[in-house]
């Protein structure tokens, strides 16, 4: 299983030199989850998979290759669709596991 590991990394690496060459946005062609915050009060989240966990203190959300994890007070999901959210609260720490 190790060999597949590391020929996946490999692939990863390759693939992100191609684009990085071709300059093709890596969110898009890779799946990769795009965070973008206002502040510690609001942040849009384009590309994820799933909500895994949801409380008023924690959001933990599924992508591609990772989680990211909101830790803090009050947060909300304002609205999700099949490609993005946003959430608001007061956002103290941001995590990708």
């Amino acid at each position: 299983m190790r060999k597949s590991n590391d020929r996946d990394r490999r692939n990863e690496a390759r693939k992100e030199a191609l684009l990085e060459s071709l300059k093709f946005p890596k969110d898009i062609c890779m799946g990769a989850m795009k965070v973008t915050m206002t502040g510690n009060k609001e942040a849009w989240i384009e590309n994820y998979r799933g909500i895994l966990e949801y409380t008023d203190s924690l959001i933990l959300l599924q992508g591609k290759t990772c989680q990211v994890c909101f830790e803090g007070s009050g947060l909300s999901i304002d609205y999700y669709t099949n490609e993005d959210m946003k959430i608001s609260g007061c956002i103290g720490c941001v995590r990708y596991i």
